[in-house]
């Protein structure tokens, strides 16, 4: 396992926090650490794995050891790809805190069958808990809502909708714009959307490694128009850090979403950075 750059202050920072609201920790990729009033804590698609290199070759640092996480009430994965579901960054989260995977069904299968995280880990089966599009769930202070998303990627992904007294928060996985965004604004009143965003570059080919055009997020435009159809506050971009070839400039979303109604602001956080609802 890969050593963190930065210790354990990360985990420490979560555990010892007492928002007022809600606060978010960008753990960097598209990973999440979601502490509230009461002191429940969701962590969503954190990785700390290095990729696959040379084909993926992760940008950023480490920022935690998965051992020293100490206080997590779920782990929540958006879908199947490694950056989401990763053995060695969650699973030892499981053995610590005893919280739940929750996942959808191909995810479910990757934890279980793949990388056997019962068998390596000291993780129980009944910690697994498969969901699906329309589910609603309470987690401690917090009621997850799991709904469609759009990534033609993934086989089965999934978005959260996090509902909390200080308000709502959305993690849309890997998501592109998609059908079910609008049917979202009206149901929810969205304070702070988290949309992946990325460039156009060349990676690798898995199979010849032969360099090849791939696009694996939305691009400037696609994610203004998921932020407007979904109706949100406060846009954070994610993923546009991660991958080399696929790095991206949030900032150029200012220009793009300056002629729209929403988002009405665009939220741009590094990796450790803590914002509140």
């Amino acid at each position: 396992m890969t050593t963190s750059d930065w210790g354990d202050w990360l985990p420490r920072a979560v555990a010892d926090a007492d928002p007022d609201t809600v606060a978010l920790w960008y753990l960097g990729c598209n990973g999440f650490a979601i502490k509230g009033s009461d002191g429940t804590v969701l962590w969503i698609d954190p990785y700390v794995g290095l990729g696959d290199p040379p084909r993926t070759v992760r940008m950023i640092p480490v920022p935690f050891d998965p051992d020293d996480v100490d206080v997590a009430d779920a782990v929540l994965a958006t879908h199947e790809h490694t950056d989401h579901v990763h053995g060695p960054s969650q699973a030892p989260i499981l053995a610590n805190t005893d919280a739940d995977f929750v996942a959808p069904d191909d995810s479910l299968a990757v934890a279980r069958e793949e990388e056997r995280w019962t068998e390596e880990w000291d993780v129980d089966d009944d910690q697994f808990l498969a969901v699906t599009e329309g589910d609603e769930l309470r987690i401690g202070e917090f009621t997850v809502d799991v709904v469609e998303v759009s990534d033609p990627d993934a086989t089965h992904p999934v978005g959260y909708v996090i509902r909390h007294e200080a308000g709502t928060v959305f993690h849309a996985g890997d998501s592109k714009p998609a059908p079910s965004f609008p049917a979202l604004a009206e149901a929810y009143d969205i304070d702070l959307g988290i949309l992946a965003f990325g460039s156009v570059g060349n990676v690798p080919d898995k199979a010849t490694g032969e360099p090849t055009r791939t696009k694996w997020y939305s691009d400037e435009n696609e994610i203004v128009q998921a932020a407007s159809a979904l109706e949100i506050d406060r846009l954070v971009p994610t993923h546009w850090d991660m991958w080399k070839g696929l790095t991206a400039d949030p900032t150029a979303l200012h220009a793009h979403a300056n002629s729209f109604e929403h988002p009405s602001r665009l939220e741009i956080v590094e990796i450790g950075d803590r914002i509140d609802l």
